[in-house]
């Protein structure tokens, strides 16, 4: 099993207080505001290299 990157905060309340959420794998819960979410990462984002030459 690969260790998962722990959130900072809550995305709906800023709350700090996150504990991993044992009945839906990858979940966090808030203790502040009871919410349970999960974060993924979706990949890089990387600029287009759309030079132009000669203008």
């Amino acid at each position: 099993m690969t260790e998962r990157a722990a959130p900072f905060y809550c995305p709906y309340c800023g709350d700090e207080d996150l504990r991993p959420e044992e009945d839906h794998a990858g979940a966090w819960l808030c203790t502040g505001c009871r919410r349970v979410f999960s974060v993924q990462f979706v990949g890089l984002s990387l600029p287009e290299a759309n030079e132009v030459s000669g203008s």
